[in-house]
């Protein structure tokens, strides 16, 4: 009889054990951005700085060396409004509780404006990202700090003349992990 037991307890164990861990493999999460940097524009014969701000959200997986996510952001200096769709993939170090990563993501600018009777065309756009994930002990939330720089070539349109856009920024990040 205790063999019986034994055994039936053991099964449930395995069966319950694999359920519960299966979320250390892999972590669904959502979240929200916002950051602090620069816009510089690059055409032909003329450069031009400004300060910008960014906001947005995310939603991805976190596997334990990779993560990958999707992201709205939302771009804002005085001259230059952008909405900007990516999908970035992250690569990471396993550490418990802060843990650096290094990423790249490719996707699309649309939507913009640039003032003064110029605008902004839909456009391919690439970003590298360089950051620390702090693990919130006990609390289903991680945040990130990290550096950004986005690029997007012949992004905004003036006459025949064509200027790629730079933005980089330094990005705080909230994720909630489901």
């Amino acid at each position: 009889m205790k063999l019986k037991y034994a055994t039936m307890a053991a099964i449930i164990s395995v069966v319950t054990a694999g359920a519960a861990n299966a979320n250390l493999l892999f972590d669904a999460y959502m979240g929200a951005t916002a950051g602090v940097g620069g816009i510089t524009t690059f055409a032909d014969d003329h450069t031009h700085s400004d300060m910008a701000y960014s906001y947005g959200a995310v939603a991805g997986l976190d596997i334990p060396l990779v993560r990958a996510e999707v992201e709205y952001n939302y771009l804002n200096d005085k001259d230059i409004t952008a909405n900007i769709a990516m999908g970035n993939v992250y690569l990471k170090m396993p550490t418990p509780l802060i843990a650096p990563y290094i990423g790249a993501g490719i996707g699309a600018m649309f939507d913009g404006d640039a003032g003064r009777g110029t605008k902004m065309d839909t456009t391919a756009a690439y970003q590298g990202m360089l950051g620390l994930t702090f693990n919130v002990p006990v609390l289903p939330f991680k945040v990130d700090a990290e550096a950004r720089a986005l690029y997007a070539h012949n992004a905004i349109t003036a006459g025949n003349d064509d200027a790629d856009l730079l933005h980089y920024d330094i990005r705080a990040k909230l994720r909630y992990i489901f």
